[in-house]
C-alpha cells in the first residue's frame, strides 16, 4: 500500500498551524525566564535574548518552507537530510530523535503534566516515592505522567482525525489563556517598584559570581552569557518543525505546511515576548534567593523558577498558584499529543526505508502508524521513571543545533545539485536569512562547545554511536 493511499488527509491550514503552535506552547515560558534572568541579570538583554530566539526560530521556519514544499512526505526533517545529504545523515537524526529528541521532551512534558496536577490534586505528591533503586523512581507523579503519554498515544492510535480534535481544542484553550495573562498581567500586574528598578538597570548585565558576589558582564563574556541563556529560550522554542514529519496527512502540504510553519512560529514568538514584558513589569529581574516575598526574591529567584505565577499573585492571591497550574496542566497535555502525534511518522519513513523496525512501517486500519506511536510511548514512559530525562535534553541541545544547521546548509546544497526539483515555494530572503540563521546557531554551539561542554559531548555520542548502528541496520 502506497503512502498515498494510506495516509488520510485530514490537517487543514488550521490544524497544521495548531500542532506548530500547540507543540511549542508547554510550561517552559512560564518557568526559563527565570534561568535566563540569572544569567543576563538585567531586563534589556533578557528580552534581546527572547528576540534573538525569536527571530532564529521564524527565520528557521522560513527556510523550511522550501524543503516542505519540495519533499512533503512523511517524516519531514528526516526526509530533507537524507535528499539533501545521505541516508546515514537522515538516519542520524531519527536515530537521535527517537532515543533522546523526541521522547526525552515528551517525558519532560509529561511529568511538568503531572507535577503541575499535583497542585491541583494533592495526592499527586512528589514527595512520595513507591519504589527506588539507582536512576529508577516510582511514584504518583511517574504514574499520572505516564498514564497521560498512554492515554495521548492511544487516542492518536485512532486516527489523525481524533489526534487533531484534541490538539485543535487544547492549542485553541492555551492560546486564548494566555491571552488571558498577557492581558491581566500587563493591565493590572504592573508593579511601579518594579518597572523603576528594571529601568535603571536595563541594559547593565550583570551574573552572580562563584563567591556570590555580582559580575558586571561585558564583551566575551556578555556574548557567552547569552549564548548559554538561549538554551532554555531555543527549548522553549522548539518542536515548531514537528509539522513538517506529518507531511503525509496534510492536505495540499506545498502550501499549507510552509504558511503553518512561518503564521505558527511568528504567533508563539510575538506571544513570548509580550509574556517576558509582563514579567518585567510585574518584577524587579534582580533578587534574592532569601528574599522574604516575591518582590524581594524577583525574577531571578522566583520560586520554583515559577514566574507566571510570581507575576500575577497580587492580583489572585493564593488562588495564582491553583490558577496558573491548570494553565500550565492544560498547556503540557495539549503540547504532548502534538508530540506524540507527530514524532511516529519520522520511525515511519525510517522503516519503510528499511533503516527501523519493520513493524513501525505499517499503518493500521486508521491510516496512523500504531506501532511507532506504541514504541515511542513506551520508550518515553521508560525515561520518565528513569529521571534522566531533564538531564538527556541538556545533553542533546547541540545535537539538535547541528541537524537545524544541516537541514539549513541542505538548501544551499539541494539548489545547486537538484535545481529542477519543483518548488513551489522558495525560502523568504534565500539567501541571507539562512545564512544567518546558521551563523547564529554556529555562534551558540560554539559557546556551548567551549564554556558548556557538558552541554554538547554527550549529545554528541548520542550521534555518534548511531552510525555503527545504522550499518547493522543496513546489513540486516
Amino acid at each position: 500500500m502506497t503512502e498515498e493511499h494510506a495516509f488520510q488527509r485530514r490537517l487543514t491550514l488550521f490544524d497544521s498551524t495548531a500542532i506548530v503552535v500547540g507543540s511549542m506552547i508547554g510550561s517552559g515560558i512560564f518557568i526559563v525566564s527565570a534561568d535566563i534572568a540569572r544569567m543576563v541579570g538585567s531586563p534589556g538583554w533578557l528580552m534581546l535574548v527572547w528576540i534573538i530566539t525569536g527571530f532564529m526560530t521564524v527565520f528557521a521556519a522560513l527556510s523550511y518552507g522550501e524543503l516542505a514544499g519540495m519533499f512533503p512526505r512523511a517524516g519531514g526533517q528526516y526526509v530533507y537530510l537524507k535528499e539533501a545529504y545521505n541516508p546515514l545523515t537522515g538516519f542520524l537524526y531519527g536515530w537521535t530523535l527517537f532515543l533522546v529528541i523526541q521522547t526525552g521532551t515528551i517525558a519532560a512534558v509529561g511529568m511538568a503534566f503531572a507535577k503541575f496536577s499535583g497542585v491541583l490534586i494533592p495526592a499527586i505528591s512528589e514527595s512520595v516515592v513507591w519504589y527506588k533503586t539507582g536512576f529508577f523512581k516510582f511514584g504518583p507523579v511517574q504514574l499520572v505522567a505516564i498514564g497521560s503519554i498512554a492515554f495521548l498515544t492511544w487516542l492518536n492510535t485512532r486516527g489523525i482525525k481524533e489526534g487533531k480534535k484534541v490538539q485543535n481544542a487544547f492549542t485553541s484553550g492555551k492560546f486564548i489563556l494566555l491571552i488571558l495573562f498577557i492581558v491581566i498581567g500587563l493591565g493590572f500586574a504592573s508593579n511601579l517598584p518594579a518597572i523603576n528598578a528594571n529601568k535603571a538597570i536595563f541594559w547593565s548585565p550583570e551574573q552572580e559570581g562563584s563567591a556570590g558576589n555580582d559580575l558586571p558582564l561585558a564583551g566575551m563574556a556578555l556574548v557567552a552569557a547569552i549564548g548559554m541563556a538561549m538554551v532554555g529560550s531555543l527549548f522553549s522554542s522548539d518542536a515548531w518543525n514537528n509539522i513538517t514529519f506529518t507531511a503525509g496527512e496534510v492536505i495540499n502540504p506545498r502550501k499549507n505546511i510552509p504558511l503553518s510553519l512561518f503564521l505558527g512560529t511568528l504567533i508563539v514568538t510575538i506571544l513570548y515576548l509580550l509574556a517576558n514584558i509582563v514579567y518585567i513589569t510585574a518584577l524587579p529581574v534582580r533578587g534574592s534567593p532569601e528574599g522574604a516575598d516575591i518582590a524581594a526574591r524577583g525574577m531571578q529567584y522566583a520560586i520554583n523558577d515559577r514566574l507566571g505565577t510570581a507575576s500575577i499573585s497580587g492580583i489572585f492571591g493564593n488562588y495564582t498558584v491553583l490558577i496558573m497550574a491548570a494553565f500550565i496542566v492544560i498547556s503540557t497535555f495539549g503540547c504532548n499529543n502534538g508530540l506524540i502525534l507527530a514524532g511516529a511518522r519520522v520511525y515511519y519513513a525510517m522503516a519503510v526505508d528499511g533503516i527501523f523496525f519493520k513493524k513501525v512501517g505499517i499503518l493500521n486500519d486508521k491510516g496512523v502508524p500504531e506501532t511507532g506511536l506504541i514504541l515511542q510511548g513506551f520508550w518515553a514512559g521508560m525515561l520518565c521513571l528513569s529521571g534522566t530525562y531533564g538531564q538527556l535534553l541538556d545533553y542533546v541541545v547541540f545535537a539538535v543545533l547541528i541537524f537545524y544547521v544541516l537541514t539549513i546548509f541542505g538548501l544551499f546544497r539541494l539548489r545547486k545539485n537538484r535545481p529542477d526539483v519543483e518548488r513551489p515555494y522558495k525560502a523568504f530572503g534565500y539567501p541571507v536569512i539562512p545564512l544567518i540563521y546558521i551563523i547564529l546557531a554556529l555562534t551558540v554551539m560554539a559557546i556551548l562547545f567551549i564554556y558548556k561542554p557538558g552541554y554538547t559531548w554527550p549529545g554528541l555520542i548520542i550521534v555518534i554511536l548511531g552510525i555503527p548502528v545504522y550499518f547493522l541496520w543496513r546489513k540486516k
